[in-house]
Formats: C-alpha cells, structure tokens, sequence
C-alpha cells in the first residue's frame, strides 16, 4: 500500500528539511517532493501528482495565493494545507475562494501541524485558531459595517504573475522567459499593467505588489551599535542598501 505523499514548498531550506524531517517520521507519509518557489510547486504538483500539498504563502516567482489557484484550476480536487507565518485577512480569504481548506501559521505547534495533516488526509478542512480568529473577526466586522461594495481584482493571473516578477526586479525580458511568453507580449502585459493600475514607475509597481501583498517584504534585521558617550544607543536597519 502507498503512502500519503506530501509536496513540500517553502523558500527556506533549513525549515523546509526540519518540517520534511518531522513529516517522514510519521508512519505512512512520505515526502515525494521539494519546491523552494510558487512556479517549481506548481510543476512538482502537476508532475508528481501528490496527495497534499503544503505551500508557503511569501515565495519567489509566484506567491502562494496564486500558486494555490493554478494548482486547482488544473485539479480542483487538489488537497493543500498553507503554512505560513502570514495572518492577513485578505490573503487566507483570497485562499478560501481558491479553494485552499487547510491552514496553519508557522508559530503553531508541531502537534498542530500533525493534527492538520491527518485532517486533510481524511479530506477534512482544517483551520489553526489563530486563522479561524483572524476569519471570523473580519467577517463579524463587515457585517457590523453593513455591506459595501465588492473588491474586484483588476489584475488577471497572468498580469498578477507578471507584477510580482517585476516588484522581484526580473526585467520584461527574464519574465517572458520565465512565462514562456515572447518578450514583446510582457511588454505588452508591463504596459496595460501600468495602464489599468495608473502607475507611472516601478517603485510605483513595487508598492502596489507590497500593498496587494502579491509579494511579501521581510523586516531587516536590527542590529545595535555601540553606545556614545551620552548613553544613546543608535541602530541601524540592515538590509536597506
């Protein structure tokens, strides 16, 4: 009898060996692969065909909000369970209509991520109490605001593709490789994004991908400098340059 085999995909390589570690050692599961980006998850997921897919929201070259609906746009039986350390509103949302019914936030337990994954192989959905919270808060809080207008996207999937490969600063010409598109059709893709969005610069397009949080920028790290003579400690934001 086969195992439960999981796809992994996170971009850091010592926690995605650490979960793989602890996911093999639970009788009956198996790793049967390794994504480090959201476009590598969604090759491995239509290569290996897995069970259950556990997929990182903040990831290069494709988000894990958009990596989740290519997978089940193709497979909409897919099973995936986000783990994340993202507790925004609006992406579990963004999650929930794709059709994503697992998540847990990196600061659970392990025994809440074990618990999770049985859920999902018995095809239940499954949701941390940190992300059922952030969930239930926001929507007791637009019914209470009373009803107001639908958010409608005005990116389709390919141009919100493109905006994050430009927010990463890949050039047109490295996008269209990476898409598979000829140079001059991201052009034309960069060009109707500005359009429809009114942006004017890159730095513009930045900030809308930070914002829409198509893309996630970490904090710098902080570091302490030595304190002056007058007992003030100054710090400086690593990082930046």
């Amino acid at each position: 009898m086969s195992g439960f085999r999981i796809l992994m995909a996170d971009d850091h390589p010592i926690f995605r060996a650490g979960l793989c570690a602890l996911l093999e050692s639970h009788e009956g599961w198996e790793v049967c692969g390794e994504a480090a980006d959201g476009r590598d998850a969604v090759e491995k997921c239509r290569q290996l065909k897995p069970d259950l897919v556990i997929l990182d929201i903040c990831m290069p070259k494709l988000n894990g909000v958009d990596a989740a609906r290519q997978m089940l746009k193709e497979n909409p039986a897919q099973r995936i369970l986000v783990l994340t350390d993202v507790d925004s509103e609006q992406v579990a949302r963004d999650c929930l209509e794709a059709g994503v019914r697992g998540w847990v936030l990196k600061s659970d337990g392990a025994a809440d991520l074990t618990a999770a994954v049985e859920a999902m192989q018995r095809h239940k959905c499954i949701f941390s109490l940190g992300v059922s919270d952030l969930i239930i808060g926001s929507y007791l809080g637009r019914r209470r605001a009373g009803p107001t207008a639908a958010t409608v996207s005005k990116l389709s999937p390919r141009e919100r593709e493109v905006v994050q490969l430009l927010a990463e600063g890949k050039t047109s010409k490295e996008a269209a490789m990476i898409l598979n598109l000829s140079v001059k059709t991201a052009e034309t893709h960069r060009s109707n994004i500005m359009f429809k969005l009114k942006l004017h610069s890159i730095a513009e397009l930045v900030l809308y991908a930070v914002r829409n949080e198509i893309v996630h920028v970490p904090l710098p790290p902080v570091a302490a400098l030595p304190q002056h003579g007058n007992g003030r400690a100054d710090v400086a934001l690593l990082g930046l340059n």
